[in-house]
């Protein structure tokens, strides 16, 4: 039941497996651009609720 690419360490436990597979998919994932304008758009939208007169 051996994979080939999944092959990890010695008395991997199929938690510790799934751990390392599932962390190796999140890193593999895109990530947002960091810095710049697209930084700035963030920091400077507004808070959710501001836009809501019923919050105030």
């Amino acid at each position: 039941m051996s994979d080939s690419q999944d092959d990890g360490p010695p008395g991997e436990t199929p938690i510790q497996r799934a751990l390392r597979i599932k962390q190796a998919a999140l890193a593999a994932k895109p990530k947002p651009p960091r810095g710049g304008r697209f930084q700035r758009e963030q920091a400077n939208r507004k808070a959710a609720g501001s836009t809501k007169p019923w919050n105030c």
